[in-house]
C-alpha cells in the first residue's frame, strides 16, 4: 500500500465504502445492483427484451442502418447511473470518473480489435467554457492512458445547440444538422466515439458522418448507458 493509499483509501464512487481487497473504484455490491442491459443491439446498443442472433439489429437499425459499426453501453440509464451522470456534468463530482472509466474498460474488449483512435464527443467552445470541461473527454481520458489509443482533437461542434433532453428524434436531427466540423484530414482507421450517455444516438450519427467523411474507414461508440 502507497502513502496516498494510506493517506486516502480508495472508497466505492457510489456508496463511499472503503475497498480494502480489490482497489475497485465501484465496490462488487454496487457493481452488481448497477442496472446492467443483459440483451442489445449489437449496432445501436438499444436494450432488447430478449438476445438476437449474431450480427441482427433492432428493427430501427435495420430499416435506418446507422453509420457506425458498433456500439457498446453496458448500462442502462436508471439510478443510480443517472444521478451519477448528472452529478458529473452538472455539479462537478469527478470522483465518478474512474468508476466509469473502470467500467468502460470492463466493456471495451467486446469492441472490434482494429480500434485504433478515441474521440470525445466535442462540446461547443461556449458550452465547455460555461461548464468549464467537457465529460466525454474526462471519460476518454483514462481509456486512452490504459489502452495507449490515441485521443483526436481536430473535430469540433460548430454549432451551439440547444440541449439535447427533452427533444424528440426528429427534434435532435434539426438540432444536429451540420453541427460537427473536422479542421484537418483523420488519420485513424477505425475511430472509437466516447461518450456518457446515448440517448437516441442522433449524436453519434451526425458524428460517424463527419468522422467517415472526414477519412476515418470505420466508427464505433462506446458510453456508459443507453437511454
Amino acid at each position: 500500500m502507497t502513502l496516498e493509499d494510506a493517506l486516502m483509501p480508495r472508497r466505492c464512487v457510489f456508496c463511499g465504502v472503503v475497498s480494502c481487497a480489490d482497489e475497485r473504484y465501484v465496490c462488487a455490491e454496487c457493481y452488481a445492483d448497477l442496472p446492467w442491459i443483459r440483451d442489445s443491439c449489437p449496432t445501436c446498443a438499444l436494450e432488447l427484451p430478449a438476445s438476437v442472433s449474431a450480427g441482427v439489429g433492432c428493427a430501427q437499425c435495420q430499416s435506418l442502418p446507422p453509420p457506425f459499426t458498433t456500439t457498446i453501453a453496458p448500462l442502462a440509464y436508471a439510478f443510480p447511473v443517472d444521478a451519477a451522470i448528472k452529478a458529473l456534468k452538472f455539479r462537478r463530482k469527478f470522483f465518478f470518473v474512474p468508476g466509469f472509466a473502470e467500467i468502460l474498460l470492463a466493456a471495451i474488449g467486446e469492441l472490434p480489435s482494429d480500434v485504433d483512435a478515441l474521440l470525445p464527443v466535442p462540446l461547443h467552445p461556449w458550452r465547455q467554457l460555461r461548464r468549464g470541461f467537457n465529460q466525454a473527454s474526462e471519460l476518454a481520458k483514462p481509456i486512452a492512458a490504459a489502452t495507449g489509443l490515441p485521443l483526436i482533437h481536430n473535430v469540433r461542434r460548430t454549432v451551439s445547440t440547444p440541449y439535447q433532453s427533452g427533444l424528440d428524434a426528429k427534434a435532435r436531427r434539426q438540432n444536429l444538422r451540420s453541427a460537427f466540423q473536422i479542421d484537418r484530414r483523420i488519420d485513424a482507421r477505425h475511430v472509437l466515439i466516447v461518450d456518457d450517455v446515448i440517448t437516441t444516438g442522433e449524436t453519434c450519427r451526425h458524428l460517424a458522418k463527419a468522422l467517415l467523411y472526414g477519412g476515418a474507414n470505420k466508427v464505433s461508440v462506446l458510453a456508459i448507458a443507453r437511454a
